[in-house]
């Protein structure tokens, strides 16, 4: 197992990685929506969240050495359920490939974050 970080990412608020490669494949812990360069969460609405947040999770993804056309499987989790066609039209823009996908709602994300993805990718 290969530990991944970039500072083109936020960095890790916990005892995690932002994402491992195991077998062929990068596993990504979640991406929320701050800034890597400010630590802020810049945007107050759901597609800048949306934006940022799979920007973080893009360069986690390359700096293993994979992209986003690789990616089989995300985990998407919004703070609010009614973002979710919203959510949908910014998320198709970056995941053409149409990837598996799981989307829920929660109660509440870390920083007080609209949004938050992870995702699997193959190498």
């Amino acid at each position: 197992m290969k530990k991944i970080s970039t500072d083109k990412a936020p960095a890790a608020i916990g005892p995690y990685s932002q994402a491992v490669i195991s077998n062929g494949l990068v596993y990504t812990s979640g991406q929320i929506p701050v800034n890597p360069v400010s630590g802020n969460i810049d945007s107050q609405d759901i597609e800048g969240q949306a934006r940022q947040a799979i920007v973080n999770l893009k360069n986690v993804i390359e700096s293993s050495g994979s992209d986003l056309g690789r990616v089989i499987k995300t985990t998407c989790f919004l703070s609010d359920i009614s973002y979710f066609t919203e959510f949908n039209k910014i998320y198709s823009e970056y995941f053409t490939g149409n990837p598996t996908r799981s989307c829920v709602g929660v109660s509440a994300l870390p920083k007080g974050a609209l949004v938050e993805i992870e995702a699997v990718a193959e190498l």
